[in-house]
């Protein structure tokens, strides 16, 4: 995939809603940061939404320049998600894989 459009890079887990705050602040000294400090690296962010039974949703996206620079993160096989030591604790549920969009804001 070679584009000049930006690249959104989309990641979706699933957490206790008791877990939630606590995951939320482990993935921003995780993810986010080593997202952010990745060359091309253009912006990142999480989103959450409580779901039911006492589950709530993550999601974290991230801009990125280039898929090159996304395997500057990710490693050679930039489909497959990142996880921390500490994601087996409170994930739930969780994609194995990321989804890659082009960017087509004007």
């Amino acid at each position: 995939m070679s584009s000049p459009e930006p690249i959104v890079r989309m990641w979706r887990g699933v957490v206790r809603t008791e877990d939630r705050d606590a995951y939320l602040d482990y993935v921003a000294r995780t993810g986010m940061d080593e997202y952010r400090a990745t060359a091309g690296n253009l912006d990142a962010w999480m989103l959450w939404r409580d779901l039911r039974d006492g589950l709530t949703e993550i999601v974290t996206i991230s801009r990125w320049e280039s898929m090159d620079a996304i395997r500057g993160f990710a490693g050679d096989d930039a489909d497959r998600a990142v996880f921390y030591p500490e994601d087996d604790r409170y994930l739930v549920e969780r994609d194995v894989t990321v989804r890659h969009y082009i960017d087509a804001r004007p």
